[in-house]
């Protein structure tokens, strides 16, 4: 079984573009790939494990299972590890941390989201919710999308916005603006995402706030059930978690994000309507890049020898 670190990870250097394009690619095999539902426990509050398994489709012989946590107070605050297994027999390939791909799967998804849905013409973009999530989002649509100018709106909350704005300066795509007010930074609009992990509450209550054409990406999902049934249409990456939301039953229009992608859903029509994209995190995401990453580093990755059993195992 192999150990692979993050700093390993981090040092092959996979481009936000290529975490996008893997993204893409994976909800290419959703169909032929099996992803059960998560399974989660709950110590206190809003605190959380959650077991995330995906068996790939035959031809790249992989299962995974994710094992991702979030703890208040924690540094981070969310955490994860990931099982990478050979299908076919069994064998525990490696133990991989898996902080670096939640990151950045989960900011490429929110990108590609947001790139398949929004509307057309130059937009204005905005965070609320400065962490890891955000960065990685916008390092994926800045990265690949490096002749466009970005403008981009930040909730301003103790010095992180400082330090969004600075880990960006090397980017010369993107502009950003500063707001105190959350309704007024959605009212100017056109693709918002919210990145905070922890919401109470709504994070706006007036769903008029929300000008014709945005599309809104709740990326960790709390804190919009109010626009739910107003907006448009609503996207998912999955559908089965969302069943049990109090509204998934009135929304005007529900697709999953691949039929989009696919060209099996229309998505966006024209540029008025008002569209929410849910991307709950699916496995599929995690595992395939994990079994992408552990190609690039299985030959230089510390092994650790489990002994099994030859044969037929007796207590």
């Amino acid at each position: 079984m192999k150990i692979i670190s993050q700093s390993s990870i981090k040092a092959l250097g996979i481009s936000p573009a290529t975490c996008v394009e893997w993204v893409k690619e994976s909800f290419s095999i959703k169909k032929d790939s099996q992803v059960p539902a998560k399974i989660s426990v709950h110590p206190k509050g809003f605190d959380f494990y959650t077991a995330m398994p995906c068996l790939l489709p035959a031809a790249y012989d992989r299962v995974g299972l994710k094992m991702v946590h979030r703890i208040k107070g924690a540094v981070p605050a969310l955490g994860s590890d990931l099982l990478l297994y050979k299908a076919s027999n069994g064998e525990l390939l490696a133990l991989m941390d898996c902080d670096w791909i939640t990151a950045m799967r989960t900011g490429a998804t929110a990108t590609l989201a947001a790139q398949t849905l929004r509307k057309s013409g130059e937009l204005t973009y905005c965070f609320v919710g400065l962490g890891n999530t955000a960065r990685a989002t916008l390092l994926c649509l800045l990265d690949s999308e490096p002749e466009i100018k970005h403008i981009v709106l930040l909730k301003r909350y103790k010095d992180q916005a400082e330090l969004f704005i600075d880990r960006f300066k090397n980017y010369g795509n993107v502009e950003f603006y500063t707001h105190e007010n959350i309704p007024e930074m959605f009212a100017k609009s056109d693709v918002i995402f919210s990145c905070i992990t922890d919401a109470d509450g709504l994070l706006c209550e007036d769903e008029n706030c929300f000008k014709p054409g945005c599309t809104l990406i709740p990326v960790h999902v709390r804190g919009f059930q109010n626009c739910d049934p107003v907006f448009d249409k609503v996207f998912g990456d999955d559908t089965e978690p969302l069943r049990s939301w109090k509204y998934f039953n009135q929304y005007r229009h529900y697709a999953e994000l691949q039929e989009v992608i696919e060209g099996k859903d229309p998505g966006r029509e024209n540029d008025n309507e008002r569209i929410i994209s849910y991307n709950y995190g699916l496995a599929l995401h995690d595992t395939f890049f994990a079994a992408k990453i552990y190609e690039l580093l299985k030959d230089n990755s510390p092994e650790v020898v489990i002994e099994k059993e030859n044969g037929h195992f007796w207590v």
